[in-house]
């Protein structure tokens, strides 16, 4: 069933697992992604990012992510990650899209609220929930979601702007700058657990940790338990289609139909690994808040409508 961040990570959030989010810019990751959360029945992130669209425009795959998540049964969002520009924010919420990233964590920080509270209150029109960044998560070399190559203990998130920015955006949920880098790493990145800990204890929120390939499970599982509640993964399963790929390739009387089962079972048994890793198997059929859960959200919603005015 098609649904948005809010219904997957507040009780991930409350029982101490992660969502995972896996990008499909093709038809056999998107496959692989369905197949591995409804055979362990746990909550899935399914969706593309801006720098991806090159690979597979926005509208193209809006027609196979969105009716495969209302087919599947499990709960699943289709999420636009790392939205650049406000105008493909607009088009992946006219497409259907249940969740968006407005990514303006370059911009000032006065610009980066004004911004994301605009595209908050778009996004709540819609019905759709929308995440943001303060701070910075850089880029690995070679990483598919850009070049920015900086040190990341420069741009790591601050506790106390942390809560200002989402009281004063309404987002509903918070990329953070622990330690992470998109793609692949060379060294094994040294996350700040301390920093995820007091976030976590600061802001209301679910917190998400993008850059999340390459992690050990050690990182993941503390990652977690400090209070990360969604963790973003591509490049672990884009190799893995690719060597699946040309493990099958063994002669040139190979076609593409021989090399698609492969890369569709490899992307499911990587995205299961990190499902299971998560700790989210399972709660596929368990992400029905109670009444009381519900109350409680609308109030705090209301609350922090009335401190942004």
């Amino acid at each position: 069933m098609l649904v948005n961040m809010n219904d997957v990570l507040y009780p991930a959030k409350k029982d101490k697992y992660a969502v995972g989010l896996f990008n499909a810019v093709n038809l056999e990751l998107a496959r692989g992604i369905i197949a591995a959360a409804e055979s362990s029945q746990s909550p899935v992130i399914m969706g593309t990012a801006e720098v991806l669209l090159p690979y597979g425009p926005l509208e193209e795959v809006s027609y196979y992510l969105i009716p495969m998540a209302k087919k599947a049964n499990v709960p699943v969002v289709i999420h636009l990650d790392h939205g650049l520009k406000k105008e493909t924010c607009l088009k992946a919420l006219e497409l259907g899209f249940s969740s968006i990233m407005y990514d303006c964590s370059t911009d000032s920080y006065e610009d980066n609220v004004k911004k994301v509270k605009e595209m908050a209150d778009i996004a709540h029109s819609y019905g759709a929930t929308i995440e943001g960044e303060l701070g910075h998560v850089g880029d690995n070399p070679d990483s598919a979601e850009g070049s920015s190559h900086i040190n990341p203990a420069d741009f790591y998130t601050d506790p106390k702007m942390a809560k200002d920015f989402v009281d004063k955006t309404g987002i509903d949920a918070l990329a953070i700058a622990v330690g992470t880098a998109h793609g692949a790493y060379k060294l094994p990145p040294k996350l700040d657990f301390e920093r995820i800990r007091t976030i976590a204890n600061t802001v209301d929120v679910p917190l998400v940790l993008h850059g999340g390939s390459g992690l050990t499970d050690n990182d993941f599982k503390r990652a977690i338990q400090e209070g990360i509640s969604k963790i973003n993964i591509f490049t672990d399963i884009n190799v893995a289609a690719v060597e699946a790929e040309f493990c099958k390739f063994e002669n040139m009387n190979k076609g593409i139909i021989d090399l698609i089962p492969a890369a569709v079972e490899a992307v499911k048994q990587a995205t299961l690994k990190k499902m299971m890793l998560f700790s989210s198997n399972g709660k596929g059929c368990l992400n029905q808040p109670s009444k009381d859960e519900l109350v409680k959200a609308v109030v705090q919603e209301v609350l922090r409508e009335m401190g942004r005015r």
